[in-house]
């Protein structure tokens, strides 16, 4: 029998193409989509969709009765630009969220959960180069405090109700599909829009800050592997520390250069520099590939090559 799937949070940047991935790998009919609007009509229209509010338990409950949820993926989240404007309320939304998917399994109404945590649980006082595992966790921001609170209430769960929560500490996500979601990181998205449409792009970011990244097909590959890995293999129920490549903004724009000479990139950092700043350069995510053999396929040229070229064909560029 083939489990059901619920996505929270499905119209997001992850959530949109990892329901995509898991209808195409498990069946449309088994992945319910679910969002607190219908603002990705795309999505909703590709397969059963419910408007669910993340921080309504009751709504989630009856959703997961109604379609025989096995498994849910929590996506929904208020990410770390816009959580510095809105700190209540991404403390409501991101915790209550998590508590509510929680206690469906520890009720045993559902079996497994993935909850996505960040590089945003480090601060400045975290090693910067090859971030270890484990590690001292500071953080500055709301989004990196919900999110190392999260981590912590996962594993407790885990210990203490026997809850098989799993979940990655994603790095930067690069993706064309989607557009930017309010994350420091949007910059390496925007920057390829910008090389398209006007052959510059102001960055919000110092041009040497150097910071994990990630293709989204990879952070899909991820999530998807880390709900497949078999129980007894997996050590850390916090979150795991995932990684692909480092770079930084001069870096990126070089990159796209080598396809669009005329590209000109210009710095103007603004409170999100403030943000980057107190993230590491690179992470080590040895552990993961240990324990799920986890293991990235593209490098910084590979991301340049396939965002100019989808958003090309997007924008109807030659």
């Amino acid at each position: 029998m083939i489990s059901k799937v619920l996505i929270i949070g499905a119209c997001g940047q992850i959530g949109s193409e990892l329901t995509y991935k898991l209808r195409l790998e498990n069946g449309v009919e088994n992945v319910i989509a679910s969002d607190i609007n219908e603002s990705n009509f795309e999505l909703v229209n590709s397969g059963p969709f419910e408007i669910i509010d993340a921080k309504n338990y009751n709504q989630i409950k009856r959703c997961v009765e109604k379609h025989n949820i096995d498994t849910i993926y929590l996506m929904a989240a208020l990410l770390s630009a816009k959580a510095e404007q809105h700190p209540k309320m991404a403390w409501s939304l991101n915790m209550s969220s998590l508590f509510n998917v929680l206690d469906l399994a520890k009720e045993k109404i559902i079996n497994k959960v993935f909850w996505p945590s960040s590089i945003g649980v480090f601060g400045s006082t975290t090693p910067k180069s090859s971030t270890p595992q484990h590690t001292i966790m500071e953080p500055t921001t709301v989004y990196g405090i919900t999110k190392q609170v999260g981590e912590r209430w996962c594993e407790y769960y885990n210990k203490n109700y026997d809850v098989d929560v799993r979940s990655v500490r994603y790095p930067g996500i690069i993706s064309w599909k989607t557009l930017p979601g309010g994350g420091t990181t949007d910059y390496a998205i925007e920057i390829y829009h910008k090389a398209i449409t006007d052959k510059k792009y102001e960055c919000y970011i110092a041009e040497d800050t150097e910071l994990p990244m990630m293709f989204m097909d990879d952070a899909v590959n991820a999530t998807i592997n880390i709900m497949n890995a078999d129980y007894a293999s997996l050590k850390i129920r916090s979150s795991y520390n995932l990684a692909a490549i480092s770079f930084t903004p001069k870096q990126i724009a070089e990159s796209i250069k080598k396809h669009i000479p005329e590209f000109e990139i210009t710095y103007n950092p603004d409170f999100r520099q403030h943000i980057a700043a107190t993230w590491p350069k690179s992470i080590d995510d040895s552990k993961a590939r240990q324990d799920w053999n986890w293991c990235h396929d593209y490098n910084l040229e590979d991301i340049t090559k396939e965002m100019l070229k989808q958003l090309s064909n997007m924008y109807s560029v030659s």
